[in-house]
């Protein structure tokens, strides 16, 4: 059952990149080799932040802030990693930092 979903999602998502020309999967964009290859989401997420948080270079708070999510902005999710806490790799949908790339940790965003 599971390969067959994961077919039929395939195929859905090869379609859809061919109708709109835009990437449907994660592995259609590349990736930080820190992105584990079995965390990395068939399909990205939208989540929205939940407070004010950083948008950072890497995952942890000793990587350098490339700015800002305000709450609610919007915050596609395509891996994740788990150090002390979960940081979540994606692009930012919306507000100030729209089209950056970057990491946030977990624990600020919502589905």
């Amino acid at each position: 059952m599971r390969k067959e979903l994961a077919a039929l999602l395939g195929a859905a998502a090869m379609a859809s990149t061919l109708v709109m020309g835009l990437p449907a999967t994660a592995s259609a964009v590349t990736l930080p080799s820190a992105c584990p290859k079995d965390l990395i989401l068939p399909v990205p997420q939208t989540l929205k932040a939940t407070t004010t948080v950083n948008l950072r270079s890497g995952p942890g708070t000793s990587y350098t802030a490339k700015g800002s999510l305000a709450t609610s902005t919007k915050f596609e999710q395509y891996c994740s990693t788990y150090k002390s806490q979960t940081w979540d790799y994606g692009k930012v949908l919306s507000g100030a930092n729209k089209g950056k790339w970057g990491w946030v940790a977990d624990s600020y965003l919502k589905y």
